[in-house]
């Protein structure tokens, strides 16, 4: 069975209040959806886009809209820090070669920012 990130437990998570930059971004998103999560678009069809997220460390994507279902590769590894639309601020590492499967049903999205904060191995 794919694992997903329900399955992975975070290295660190924090409930706490968001800053405001962080809630101003967040709350832009939620009035008008970024469907860009990775740094590059590679191929796109109706139902499959392929991107690259090349992050260097300290660098982030901006919050973004998950709505297809998809699956991610860590190539390098590393350590990132995601801002949940549920307020939730979770760390993950993540180990070379590691690859989730995300599933969504008609209308489920995820909202999501990803920053990596380690340098990479």
């Amino acid at each position: 069975m794919a694992l997903t990130m329900l399955d992975k437990k975070a290295v660190a998570e924090d409930r706490g209040e968001w800053p405001a930059e962080l809630k101003a971004e967040f709350e832009r998103e939620s009035r008008q959806n970024n469907g860009c999560v990775g740094s590059q678009l590679l191929s796109e069809t109706d139902k499959v886009r392929i991107w690259i997220i090349r992050l260097a460390p300290g660098e982030r994507i901006g919050f973004h809209r998950h709505v297809l279902n998809y699956f991610w590769t860590s190539v390098n590894g590393g350590r990132g820090r995601q801002h949940l639309m549920d307020g939730t601020t979770v760390e993950h590492s993540y180990f070379p070669g590691e690859t989730r499967h995300e599933t969504y049903g008609a209308g489920n999205t995820r909202s999501m920012i990803l920053r990596t904060w380690a340098t990479r191995r």
